[in-house]
């Protein structure tokens, strides 16, 4: 796990009860499940980023057309924002947050965020996207997805959690990364 942020080191920030999270990942690993039942387990709210897009952001995506660098940045920056705002009251996001310079991005706006990145094989994200139904995000942009993915470096906050497992087991680890983060 990387190292806590300044606001976080120096006591800025009451983290019991105020924990900013993002359970991040591609389309698939269960960002949305794993972040609302972290949101529950620690008594905060939850958001899910795909909320905050633009519409145009949506059509794109919807289309089958991933998203560039410049279809992402404001909606990177309006996260961050979402994040500050909760600072009093706490927030587990959803948002795939694939690379380094887009957890950058939302770090910039809200320092103190602890990222839980979801990560398994390609068979088994696939096998779960395509018995969704209803999703903007089409099976076919998967290998982008993955293509792009970073893994957390160690001066990052936060760690990656396997989703080959039970979902209480994954919310147990994602608890024990914020609480690991918090406790720092």
């Amino acid at each position: 796990m990387g190292s806590l942020s300044e606001s976080a080191r120096d006591g800025s920030r009451d983290s019991a009860g105020h924990e900013l999270v993002i359970v991040g990942g591609v389309s698939g690993s269960g960002k949305s499940t794993i972040g609302a039942l972290l949101a529950q387990r620690l008594e905060v709210p939850f958001i899910d980023a795909d909320s905050l897009h633009p519409e145009a952001n949506v059509a794109k995506m919807a289309a089958g057309l991933p998203l560039d660098d410049i279809d992402r940045g404001p909606w990177l920056v309006r996260i961050g924002e979402v994040l500050a705002e909760h600072a009093d009251t706490g927030l587990v996001l959803a948002c795939s947050a694939l690379r380094r310079t887009y957890r950058d991005t939302i770090r910039a706006v809200e320092p103190s965020t602890v990222f839980v990145t979801l990560s398994g094989s390609r068979e088994l994200i696939a096998a779960r996207m395509n018995a969704r139904a209803d999703h903007f995000m089409p099976a076919s942009l998967l290998d982008s997805q993955l293509a792009a993915f970073e893994p957390l470096e160690p001066d990052e906050t936060g760690a990656d959690v396997s989703v080959d497992a039970e979902v209480d087991d994954i919310v147990d680890a994602a608890t024990r990364v914020v609480r690991a983060a918090a406790a720092r």
